[in-house]
């Protein structure tokens, strides 16, 4: 039995986890679905289904890692995937494409979130300009806005990301523009750092942001190169870690990226979870060993299925 990673060629965290992996006695194959060129086939035989990529039967992989894969060329591609997916008997981390949609709901965490007994800031996405002036006024002009989804957009073949913005009063004259695409508002929350939770499994793995020690940081530290904005590991309270790992539990994941903020005053605000966040980067500046616990999870994926 084996491990199917899909990912892009020369995906350094893929490269990170591989020799681990080979150290633990785990066979993978690597499968990029955005290249072009490759060989999938599913039969039907009675009622028998088989699926083949190239020369590998994939009835032998017992575990998926979907980490960075392209996108398919086009949507008979993208459907084929889908279907071809749904028939793999097989573990997956984080979790199974159509279950990542649904997990990925923003609206839908902040909700369990609050449920689970996390604290949350009161959120608006809306695409209606006069919402835009209440949220204002409610949060007394301390307003942040950001994209729905962290979903990256295509200029000239190159992806970008829209970052959190503080709404300025220029912002609201120019509210008719809303119309065009919703937005995220929420009003700001004071922060003393920034707290990416990695969870796998059910291994907690929280890494402090130092994101006010610079201006250019003080409302979204991605706009900095990372190597910049100070990492190190925190010590999160048992109770916020166990609200982490039920959040990730009860969305259907093995793993999740989640962002809090912990505020001058000593409480944690949650804000959201990325199902496929990054983590390479905060392992190698806050010497975490997320790698590890990835490698476990994975080889004991493919020997329950190998049992």
């Amino acid at each position: 039995m084996m491990l199917l990673i899909l990912s892009r060629r020369g995906d350094t965290t893929v490269d990170l986890v591989l020799p681990k992996l080979a150290r633990r006695g785990v066979d993978s194959l690597m499968w990029d679905p955005g290249d072009s060129g490759h060989r999938l086939t599913a039969t039907v035989r009675g009622s028998e289904i088989g699926v083949r990529l190239g020369r590998t039967d994939l009835a032998e992989v017992s575990a998926v890692w979907v980490r960075r894969p392209g996108r398919p060329a086009g949507q008979i591609w993208a459907s084929f995937l889908t279907d071809v997916w749904e028939l793999l008997p097989a573990t997956w981390f984080p979790c199974s494409p159509s279950r990542e949609a649904r997990a990925d709901n923003k609206l839908a965490q902040l909700a369990l979130a609050a449920r689970l007994g996390l604290r949350i800031p009161e959120t608006t996405v809306t695409s209606d300009p006069h919402e835009l002036g209440l949220a204002y006024a409610r949060a007394n002009g301390r307003l942040i806005a950001k994209p729905p989804s962290r979903r990256a957009i295509s200029v000239d073949g190159e992806e970008h990301l829209y970052y959190t913005t503080l709404v300025s009063r220029r912002h609201l004259a120019s509210r008719h523009r809303l119309r065009h695409e919703p937005v995220t508002l929420q009003p700001y929350v004071e922060k003393s750092v920034e707290i990416r939770v990695t969870v796998v499994g059910e291994r907690v793995f929280p890494v402090e942001i130092d994101s006010q020690a610079a201006r250019t940081t003080r409302v979204d530290w991605r706009l900095a190169d990372s190597s910049r904005v100070r990492n190190s590991p925190h010590d999160l309270p048992a109770d916020v870690a166990d609200r982490c790992r039920e959040l990730t539990r009860e969305l259907g994941l093995a793993y999740g990226a989640i962002d809090l903020i912990r505020t001058p005053e000593g409480e944690y605000v949650f804000l959201e979870l990325n199902p496929n966040g990054q983590w390479e980067g905060h392992e190698r500046l806050a010497g975490v060993p997320i790698s590890d616990a990835v490698a476990d999870w994975l080889a004991a994926a493919v020997r329950k299925d190998t049992a």
